[in-house]
């Protein structure tokens, strides 16, 4: 039957395609007898349009089966990085309760023993009041008898029992103000002591919750693994029967193109954070430069003084005598001395101003030499890989992404909590491009490092030992094989 006349050039093509395997189907189907057509001869009929129509309906289908089951498969793994990302949460979540929980009953026992001690200290100062209004209470009955005393011992004695007495009332009263300072204290202990339990149990109460949200968060993880595992065998089966091969090459070709995209996506986010940290760095560089133009006075040139010559006076002549007729000589007049000029005074210059002292610039902080027991860190790390991760695990068996490099680190001789967000807090903040083998290598879900929920111990060359998640063993990776981190620390 002829084609459609608007049919589009893809119908006539697929059509023209599933004729011919109709045509070959037919032929291997009749031997070698060839295909029967409906001008009399025996055998089968020209496929009709229903025929051609199902035989293109269903390469069509095969086709988008065939994609459907990649986009499952791409699906599954989504959801099972999704409910890793949320058991890892949850599983920091809980340890950074049960540390705070450990902080504060540290804090309630400390403030126990000093509200303890507080309280000793009352007793001995009511125990030393008492002896004091006691030996009091004897020495005023000494001075009881005013004239008894007087006609006995004489006045001198009575002054000194008054004297003593003076002192022992001095004494009484320093003692008693020690009391009630004492007491103020105790008082003061007590209140912090009770606080201090009251924020313990609170805390304790937090963690129980975040451990029973991190056992939920886990249990949904395991389930949800076990669900992915059985759609994707499922899934690869299907797929290998679309493409007409076994299902154990099926799931081999599944498995490369899984890892090459896998590796493809860590290539990609390795490339964007070098370009990041370079672009950073030359920024940084140019910030620097900038202040250091900046901080560099320019020079004032110093202003030279014009001098002013001094004019120089012309003395009075003198005067010649008139000589006289007589032959009485006159006296020579003295002559009028030359005036001596007032010299005019030096103009002063005006002083140099003092050039500003370049301020020498803050250089960037240098992060510290790494530690030299980060190879026995590492070296700890390696010997755990294999082994499976369990949440809230601090070793010797199993682990957690904190407790593996709480463990590790305190091989090398560095003491760090069990939990993510202070391993980072109490380390030195680094960039990326600073990393050391030894270093510890973040993932927060925000800016903020309140929201780290994931650590691996960087080995060098872009590697990562870590335990990764629930239903993966403790691993050596790429630190780009999930997604770039984003907070870096050196212990």
């Amino acid at each position: 039957m002829p084609d459609a006349p608007h049919a589009p050039v893809r119908r006539r093509t697929t059509s023209r395609w599933a004729t011919a395997c109709v045509l070959v189907a037919g032929l291997a189907v009749g031997g070698g007898d060839g295909v029967a057509f409906a001008d009399g001869h025996a055998g089968r009929e020209v496929p009709s349009e229903a025929d051609v129509t199902r035989a293109q309906q269903d390469a069509a289908d095969k086709g988008r089966d065939v994609a459907a089951v990649q986009a499952d498969l791409i699906r599954a793994d989504l959801a099972l990085e999704s409910a890793g990302d949320a058991a890892a949460q949850a599983a920091e979540a809980f340890n950074g309760a049960r540390w705070r929980a450990e902080q504060a009953r540290e804090d309630a026992r400390q403030a126990e023993a000093a509200a303890t001690s507080a309280r000793a200290d009352v007793e001995a100062q009511r125990q030393l009041y008492a002896d004091t209004v006691v030996r009091s209470y004897e020495e005023a009955s000494q001075v009881q008898g005013l004239s008894a005393v007087v006609e006995a011992d004489g006045i001198e004695s009575l002054i000194d029992r008054t004297v003593t007495m003076g002192h022992t009332s001095d004494a009484l009263d320093s003692q008693y103000d020690a009391f009630v300072a004492a007491s103020a204290v105790a008082e003061v202990t007590a209140t912090t002591a009770t606080q201090a339990a009251e924020r313990a149990a609170t805390a304790e109460r937090e963690a129980a919750a975040a451990r029973d949200a991190a056992e939920t968060a886990q249990a949904d993880a395991g389930a949800q693994a076990e669900a992915v595992a059985a759609a994707k065998a499922g899934l690869i089966a299907e797929l290998a029967e679309l493409q007409g091969i076994s299902v154990r090459l099926a799931e081999k070709r599944q498995s490369a193109l899984e890892e090459a995209a896998a590796q493809a996506a860590a290539a990609a986010a390795q490339a964007q954070a070098e370009a990041d940290a370079q672009a950073e760095a030359e920024a940084e560089a140019d910030a620097q430069a900038e202040q250091e133009a900046k901080a560099t006075p320019t020079p004032t040139p110093t202003p030279t003084s014009t001098p002013t010559s001094t004019p120089t006076s012309t003395p009075t002549p003198t005067p010649t005598p008139t000589p006289s007729p007589t032959p009485t000589p006159t006296p020579t007049p003295t002559p009028t001395p030359t005036p001596i000029p007032t010299p005019i005074p030096t103009p002063t210059p005006t002083p140099s101003p003092t050039p500003t002292p370049t301020p020498t610039p803050t250089p960037t902080p240098t992060p510290p030499t790494p530690s030299s027991g980060a190879d026995a860190a590492i070296a700890f790390a390696r010997a755990q890989l294999g082994e499976p991760y369990r949440y809230g695990a601090a070793g010797p068996n199993a682990w957690d992404c904190s407790g593996l490099t709480s463990a590790a680190w305190a091989e090398g001789g560095v003491s760090l909590p069990h939990y993510s967000v202070a391993q980072y807090t109490q380390s030195t903040r680094i960039t990326a491009a600073e990393l050391a083998p030894g270093d510890l290598v973040f993932w927060g879900s925000s800016s903020n490092p309140g929201s780290i929920y994931h650590v691996a111990l960087y080995i060098g060359d872009g590697q990562i030992i870590h335990a990764p998640r629930t239903g993966r063993d403790v691993s050596q990776e790429s630190m780009y094989y999930w997604r770039a981190p984003n907070f870096f620390a050196r212990p």
